[in-house]
């Protein structure tokens, strides 16, 4: 059977811009452009009406910003994944971004074949961020450098509800490490670990690995020790 349709909304102010990655994405038989908008607001309307898989939106936009767009369509939406293309390197906005529920940042000075394997990954509701600002997520996670980061430990209602393991995955993931080097770390299999990480997810309402790095930075979770 043939992959299913990957349904696209662009959201963007720059028409100029829509139509480069309209032309792009539909080289590929796997894509539709079910809609464009040029507004945050407009963006939100739209990903109600159409409910595409992803949603590629700009940043900084005239009104509502990119930032409150992803977070009003995650909530209203919750079908759609959110995809921040951008050409901010401010860490700041990419942890506001994460934050507001977006599967994923990128910077608009990727290659062709980058962005269309970033929508694909998108559209699975699987995180992804251009390796620049990977770096500064990790480098914000390992030193706790984030304006928001709180002192080692910090409690909360949410972490009460992890289990001892599901609390030393978490802090692993913090620390930029895949399923399959948590696994190793801890001995145990690697579905397994995907199991835990799964419910520390749900016990903590965040729909990523990557918004999971930043609830632990942001609560002291992941540092080196020493």
């Amino acid at each position: 059977m043939p992959d299913p349709t990957i349904r696209v909304l662009l959201v963007d102010d720059h028409s100029l811009f829509r139509s480069g990655i309209r032309f792009l994405l539909q080289r590929y038989p796997e894509f539709e452009i079910v809609g464009e908008a040029g507004d945050g607001m407009e963006g939100v309307k739209r990903a109600g009406q159409l409910k595409p898989d992803v949603v590629l939106l700009d940043l900084h936009m005239p009104g509502l910003s990119g930032r409150d767009a992803a977070r009003m369509i995650t909530r209203e939406t919750p079908e759609s994944h959110v995809l921040m293309l951008t050409v901010s390197e401010e860490a700041d906005d990419l942890f506001e971004t994460l934050r507001s529920g977006a599967c994923g940042y990128l910077l608009k000075n990727i290659d062709a074949e980058t962005l269309v394997a970033a929508v694909r990954t998108a559209a699975h509701g699987e995180s992804v961020i251009s390796p620049q600002m990977m770096g500064k997520l990790l480098n914000g996670v390992r030193g706790g450098t984030t304006a928001t980061a709180r002192p080692a430990e910090a409690e909360s209602p949410e972490l009460d509800k992890l289990t001892p393991r599901e609390r030393e995955i978490l802090a692993l993931i913090a620390r930029g490490q895949s399923n399959k080097e948590i696994a190793r770390e801890l001995a145990v299999a690697e579905s397994t670990v995907k199991i835990h990480v799964q419910n520390l997810l749900r016990k903590l309402s965040l729909s990523s690995r990557v918004q999971a790095a930043v609830y632990a930075v942001e609560h002291g979770l992941g540092q080196p020790e020493g």
